[in-house]
Parts: structure tokens; C-alpha cells; sequence
């Protein structure tokens, strides 16, 4: 009973701050800004036509610049002058295309009083390449050979199927089934640090305080502990929880405006073609051990600091294997069956995150059962030795703690 009502004040404590709300709210809606945004901004092009000159004695290039581009605006010149060097110069910058004795290939330099811009550098280039490759194709003599070799570089067009469990056949589609991996792995690693911290810091902050001295004195310290991960963790579901429902109703929302439901909606967007059902439940299973792994781990180091400026050197290293979980993940999904893959998604230090990128593209079952018992097994015994230290180093001030001393914790 005590340990509920650990877990209902660590929960309502959280969930009634305004800077939770907030950001349950608007994070959605900032995810999205990060993307769009910049996208948006991308495509916005400037309003001013800057003038690049350009030298091509031989008159054999120029014609191959875009002449509508609203950018960039090329005109011929003669000769580069005096002037043209100075910051009173119309030019923005001077393309000087000089051939070069018995070969196709010009000397192409381009001249400006600053950084050339990327999109003239690949205006220019382009240009060239598309004038010399002409020029190479018609120096053979053979007839529409243009037309030939865009032939040859046409690109099959591959369709990708999935059968089911009973022969049946469905769509599949790889980049969808790898952003799922991604973004399940992402969540997992963010929420786990995130929240781990949280309880850290919660452990740390009343501990400073002498609030936990208090406390103690009707409820265990297991009970504490347990009850600040267990409520922190449902201040987590729940903000993922609003966050998954602003999303179907987006997607709902989406379908309705073209006239679609929003099943038919995943179905047109390849949604259906993945696991859901075992995405949900693996990602569910996953992040709780995860967080239970690491947030007693969290719990331990904040009962054994006095200030979070020491917690440092006990988080690093499990910082560091995280970090190596979320590389795996990324260097496993060109190979999902592969031994970085494996094993990685077996290591309970790194299960939660690099199974997830596996899932889209089908685990055995037995892997999946097996990574499962590991974690939860290697999450059981961190919560003992977590508890073990917590219970000393919660009423311990004055000096930090050396590793040596929080192993003698443990055999109290």
C-alpha cells in the first residue's frame, strides 16, 4: 500500500506541471515544425537574380547554362577586368571555360570575391559535363547512340512481396519497414535516458534536501525506490500515450480530408505491410525493460552522489554502452539477420534498442522470447543490487563514493 502511494505522488506530481503539459501538447506539433520547417524554407528561393559572367572563347558551353534560372543569370563576357575583381562589380562571380589543347575537357575555374555558392557550383558542372559527354558521343560517329545508351540506363523496376503464414501474398515495402525499426529505436533510447534521468535527478534532489530522511521513517527504501521508477514510468506511458493518439487522429484527420478512410489511408501508405500487432507488443515489453534495467541503475547512482555534478563518472560508462546500442541499430539494418544484429538485440545492455530495428523485417520467435527473458532477468537482478545500494547510499553525506565502497554495499 505505501509503495502506491510512492508511485501516485511521483505520477501526479509530474503530470500536473505545467512544463509536462506543455510539452505533452506541443512536442507533436514541434516534431513535425522540425521537419517541415526547414523543408518549407528550403524551396523558398530568393528574390534578387545575381549576374555570373561567363568566358568561353569557343562559345561551346555557355549555350548548355539554364538561361531561366531565377537565381542565377548568365551573360558572356570577353575578358575577366580590373574591375570585375572589386566589391563594386556587378558580377557575382566570373566561370571562365578554357579548352585545353587535343583534349574535350575544358579547364573550368570559377572566380568570386567570396564562397562560391553550391547551387552555381552545380549549375556549372552539370552544364559542362552535359556539353563534353555530347561532344565525347558524337566523336564516335555511330548514329543515335545517344538514344541508345539511355536505353541501356533505364532502371528495373522492382516490386517487393511478402507471403503470409498461410501463402498468401502482400505488399512489403523495405523503407518503411526500416523508419519503423528507426523510430521504435529512437523512442526507446530517448525515453529511456530521458526518464532514467528523471528518477536520478528525483533521487538526488531529495536527498540534498534531507526530504528522503523523512520518508524513510515509514516507508522502506525498496518501497521508495520501486515507487519513484514504477510512477516516473507511467508519467512516460502517459505522455507516449497522448502522443500516439495525436498521431491516429492526424492519420484519421488525413483520410477523412481525401475522402479515405483512415484504413485505406495505411493501406495506400504501406502501414499494413508491416507487424503491427508485434511491433506494438515487442516495443511495449522492450521499453519497460529497458527502463526498469536502467532506471535502477539511475536510482542506485543518485542515492550514492550528493550532487549531480558527481553522478558523472557512474553514468558515462552506461551512457556509452547506449550509445553503442543505437550505433549497432543503425550499422545492423543493412543486415537484420547479421551477428552485430543478433547478438546485439541478446545483450540485455542493448536489446531494447537494436530489436527494434529487426522486428519490421521478421525475428524468430524463439530469439525474441530469449531476448526478452535475458533482459528481464538482467532487469531483476539490477533492481536487487540497485535496491542494495540505495539503501545505504540514500542516508550517506559527506565524501563521494568509490566503486570499492558501493561493492562493500552490496554484501551488507
Amino acid at each position: 500500500m505505501k509503495i502506491l502511494i510512492v508511485i501516485q505522488r511521483e505520477y501526479l506530481r509530474r503530470v500536473k506541471k505545467k512544463s509536462f503539459i506543455l510539452l505533452t501538447i506541443l512536442m507533436p506539433f514541434l516534431m513535425v515544425a522540425l521537419v517541415a520547417v526547414p523543408l518549407w524554407l528550403s524551396t523558398i528561393k530568393g528574390d534578387e537574380q545575381h549576374l555570373i559572367g561567363v568566358l568561353d572563347p569557343r562559345q561551346e558551353f555557355f549555350q548548355a547554362l539554364p538561361a531561366d534560372d531565377k537565381e542565377l543569370q548568365f551573360v558572356q563576357i570577353d575578358k575577366i577586368t580590373p574591375e570585375m575583381r572589386t566589391d563594386s562589380s556587378a558580377y557575382q562571380a566570373v566561370v571562365s571555360i578554357l579548352p585545353v589543347a587535343g583534349e574535350v575537357m575544358p579547364r573550368v575555374t570559377i572566380y568570386s570575391r567570396e564562397e562560391v555558392q553550391t547551387n552555381l557550383l552545380d549549375a556549372v558542372r552539370d552544364a559542362v559535363n552535359t556539353r563534353v559527354r555530347e561532344k565525347k558521343l558524337a566523336a564516335t560517329g555511330i548514329a543515335n547512340l545517344e538514344a541508345i545508351i539511355s536505353d541501356l540506363e533505364q532502371e528495373v523496376s522492382i516490386d517487393t512481396k511478402k507471403w503470409t503464414a498461410e501463402g498468401d501474398e502482400k505488399d512489403s515495402n523495405t523503407g518503411l519497414a526500416i523508419g519503423a525499426g528507426f523510430l521504435f529505436t529512437f523512442l526507446i533510447y530517448m525515453f529511456v535516458m530521458a526518464y532514467g534521468g528523471m528518477v536520478m535527478q528525483s533521487v538526488i534532489e531529495e536527498k540534498t534536501n534531507r526530504i528522503v530522511e523523512i520518508m524513510v521513517s515509514s516507508v522502506k527504501p525498496f518501497q521508495l525506490m520501486m515507487g519513484k521508477i514504477i510512477g516516473i514510468m507511467l508519467v512516460g506511458l502517459t505522455q507516449l500515450g497522448i502522443w500516439l493518439a495525436t498521431l491516429a487522429l492526424v492519420i484519421a484527420m488525413g483520410g477523412n480530408v481525401r475522402g479515405v478512410d483512415s484504413g485505406v489511408l495505411a493501406e495506400m501508405t504501406g502501414v499494413a505491410s508491416l507487424p503491427l500487432g508485434e511491433l506494438g507488443l515487442m516495443f511495449v515489453l522492450m521499453f519497460l525493460g529497458g527502463y526498469l534495467l536502467y532506471a535502477s541503475f539511475f536510482a542506485a547512482v543518485g542515492a550514492s552522489v550528493n550532487e549531480q555534478e558527481d553522478s558523472s563518472q557512474f553514468i558515462l560508462p552506461v551512457t556509452l554502452i547506449m550509445v553503442f546500442g543505437l550505433y549497432a541499430a543503425l550499422y545492423s539494418v543493412e543486415n537484420t539477420n547479421g551477428p552485430l544484429a543478433f547478438w546485439g538485440s541478446l545483450f540485455p545492455l542493448t536489446s531494447p534498442i537494436v530489436m527494434m530495428v529487426r522486428i519490421p523485417f521478421g525475428v524468430p520467435l524463439w530469439q525474441e522470447v530469449l531476448s526478452i527473458v535475458l533482459l528481464y532477468a538482467t532487469a531483476i537482478l539490477m533492481v536487487w543490487l540497485g535496491a542494495k545500494i540505495y539503501r545505504i547510499g540514500i542516508l550517506m553525506y559527506g565524501k563521494k563514493p568509490s566503486l570499492k565502497e558501493m561493492a562493500k554495499w552490496l554484501r551488507y
